[in-house]
């Protein structure tokens, strides 16, 4: 097991809020899980902690409804933002999430770096796109997850990847991309060194 595996199985749930006002102190370094309702974002927290149970995988889209703390060590945290796009959600909510998260990134101060996570059969929709934008108005590194990698062939998935990191290039130069899957542990590595990176380990 690496280091960076071994560290991260230290994770452990600290706090989920609602409200801005009632986020820990902004003090420290954070890293922030975003992503559709779909793209596998708590598997994805799971497989990166070595934990099957630390964030909740539902078969019901949309199930992280608040900001939810993973505490690794002292002043460093991943943080679970809520899954967006999922249209039984209601308007109001949805509205409410869309706020928070848009406030959240652009002023959270201990935030280093944001994962994006996208399967990566249907990347940077519009809702990703825009949480981009707002990475890109505070010049916040964003890491993007093509998820579900396993779902398409080699040459397929690295046809998509080579298309998305043309997109940051030209869109938004702050951002990377890997493939990613939960399934076969594949970028699981290159995914641990981002947020290493960030962490200041």
């Amino acid at each position: 097991m690496t280091a960076a595996a071994t560290r991260y199985r230290a994770a452990n749930f600290l706090s989920s809020v609602n409200m801005l006002e009632q986020l820990p102190p902004d003090t420290g370094q954070e890293v922030a899980f975003a992503g559709r309702s779909n793209a596998g974002k708590s598997n994805a927290l799971n497989l990166l902690t070595g934990q099957h149970q630390l964030a909740r995988v539902s078969k019901t889209p949309g199930r992280t409804q608040m900001i939810n703390f993973f505490q690794v060590e002292a002043e460093r945290y991943l943080v679970d933002l809520p899954g967006y796009g999922y249209a039984r959600v209601p308007e109001a909510i949805r509205r409410h999430w869309g706020a928070l998260l848009e406030r959240y990134l652009r002023e959270r101060m201990a935030l280093r770096g944001l994962l994006l996570l996208m399967d990566i059969r249907h990347p940077l929709t519009e809702l990703d796109q825009r949480l981009l934008d707002c990475c890109v108005a505070r010049a916040l590194p964003a890491h993007l997850l093509l998820t579900k990698a396993d779902k398409l062939s080699r040459g397929a998935a690295k046809s998509v990847l080579q298309q998305v990191q043309k997109t940051l290039y030209s869109d938004y130069p702050q951002a990377t991309a890997q493939l990613f899957s939960a399934q076969n542990g594949q970028g699981i590595d290159e995914a641990h060194q981002r947020l290493d990176e960030w962490l200041g380990y």
